[in-house]
């Protein structure tokens, strides 16, 4: 494991940014502390129903025991840099889900192997189609009564209309499930260790040998459909090299035309480290995939961004977040050239000179400064003061504007007012604060009734919303009237 990384593009092969993305209670935040801790990033594993998860660090959120807001962290594996952002899987949170995905090159769909494909797995699906965001599958909770891979894998192509590929098999279902078969190196895969650390590869079980040979069967014969070479091997059965099924997995699962599946059981330590092993191999590189076109806004003409840290700067800010301690912290994706601290970049949007203070590295809440960061990286920026979700940042020499976000309609609303006239003022400063963060939070005023509306995508997200004023404001008393207005 290896944490070097070179000032060379030759670096990017071996940086990765996913998404980790589900529909509520799939497992996504127990998968993702999994990760952490296997990558060592974490030493103790954090788990929701105690509310002590590293990626879900907000009150709010280790109170009610879901993802409210997306978080991003970097960890290693095997040499190789992989920047993750764990996303909601609340329908009231999908804007989280929607940014994310702006600046991700791969993402992690996890589903329950008892509950399948829910509504709200279509939902970032399409999030995920939208931006062509290359996708493998993480069939979590093969432990849980119920389980069932297949079923799974059936409503994946059904309702999700995916081309599911499975790359692996489930040794056993519910409490006897044990681990899984590798149907690329046609090996069995257990997880040993009180944490599931030991990872022991052995023979496929005899009573499981003709149902993986079966699925190998199936396995290639999808994968036949877009290599001649491994459909003449096919027909002639001979040997099909693992690392031609691995290269044709690969290219197609970047162009969206496959979605490989996995299986494990999180919470009790299976199969993740196969799944970080899936990511490195199959998902893409920031190189291996299209150069972005952004627009000069100068000479209204179009420009190609390409990945390549000696280019010129161009970066998109995906999240903004107000810091206690730090204040603003601008979260941005870099796609290409190189940003440092002390930096001045220019935002084109607004025409807006910024000037970075401090770089970070963010894990969840805490942040570790760093000097520069180069392209496929993703930071957050202190210093920037007139950003908002969605802008580019630049430099005089290269004007560039990529593709603005956009975000769907506030569909409920509700009045809001502080206990006393006098705490006016701080209402509105602390609601525009949470305004600039979340682009789905809307302020409003109403002239008839004298009152402050404030608009969003559903009920708990106006909850969370007044849960956050009371705690960031806490010398101020609020009074919210539950009237919800269509």
């Amino acid at each position: 494991m290896s944490g070097t990384k070179s000032s060379s593009i030759n670096s990017l092969s071996k940086v990765r940014n996913i998404g980790i993305m589900a529909h509520i209670d799939a497992g996504k935040t127990t998968t993702t502390e999994r990760v952490l801790f296997y990558t060592g990033k974490n030493y103790k594993i954090g788990e929701v129903h105690d509310g002590n998860t590293t990626m879900d660090w907000m009150q709010q959120e280790q109170e009610r025991g879901i993802t409210i807001t997306s978080a991003a962290t970097t960890c290693f594996w095997n040499d190789h840099k992989i920047n993750i952002i764990d996303t909601p899987g609340h329908v009231d949170f999908t804007v989280e889900v929607e940014r994310a995905l702006r600046v991700l090159d791969g993402a992690v769909a996890v589903y329950c192997a008892v509950g399948a494909v829910q509504p709200q797995s279509e939902t970032v699906w399409r999030q995920a189609r939208k931006y062509n965001v290359p996708t493998i599958a993480f069939v979590n909770k093969m432990d849980r009564i119920g389980a069932d891979f297949a079923n799974v894998v059936s409503e994946l192509r059904s309702k999700l209309e995916a081309n599911a590929v499975p790359i692996q098999l489930p040794i056993g279902a519910e409490a006897e499930f044990s681990g899984i078969v590798d149907l690329i190196k046609m090996k069995a895969f257990s997880y040993n260790g009180e944490k599931g650390e030991e990872v022991v590869e052995s023979e496929i079980p005899a009573d499981l040998a003709e149902d993986a040979e079966f699925a190998r069967t199936e396995m290639i014969d999808s994968l036949s459909e877009f290599s001649d070479e491994i459909a003449e091997l096919y027909l002639e059965e001979q040997a099909i090299p693992e690392e031609l099924i691995i290269s044709v997995l690969r290219e197609h699962t970047i162009k969206n035309e496959v979605v490989p599946v996995l299986c494990g059981t999180a919470f009790k330590n299976k199969g993740v480290q196969s799944l970080l092993d899936a990511v490195l191999a199959i998902l893409p590189a920031p190189n291996e995939l299209p150069d972005k076109e952004g627009l000069d806004p100068k000479k209204d003409e179009a420009v190609i961004v390409s990945a390549n840290p000696k280019g010129p700067l161009v970066a998109l800010v995906f999240k903004i977040m107000t810091d206690p301690y730090v204040g603003r912290i601008t979260y941005a994706r870099i796609y290409s050239g190189t940003l440092s601290k002390g930096d001045k970049v220019e935002n084109f949007r607004n025409n807006k000179n910024e000037k970075v203070s401090r770089l970070l590295q963010m894990h969840a809440n805490s942040q570790e400064d760093i000097k520069t960061a180069q392209a496929g990286d993703i930071v957050a920026i202190v210093g920037a003061r007139f950003c908002t979700t969605g802008d580019t940042l630049s430099t005089k020499d290269f004007p560039c504007v990529l593709e603005e976000m956009t975000f769907p309609d506030t569909v409920i609303s509700m009045v809001i007012e502080p206990k006393s006239s006098s705490e006016k003022d701080k209402l509105e400063v602390a609601l525009k604060a949470l305004s600039d963060e979340d682009p789905t939070f809307n302020i409003s005023f109403n002239e008839e009734t004298a009152q402050t509306l404030i608009s969003g995508m559903g009920e708990l997200h106006l909850e969370i919303i007044a849960d956050r004023l009371i705690e960031n404001s806490k010398s101020m008393q609020i009074l919210v009237i539950h009237k919800f207005l269509s």
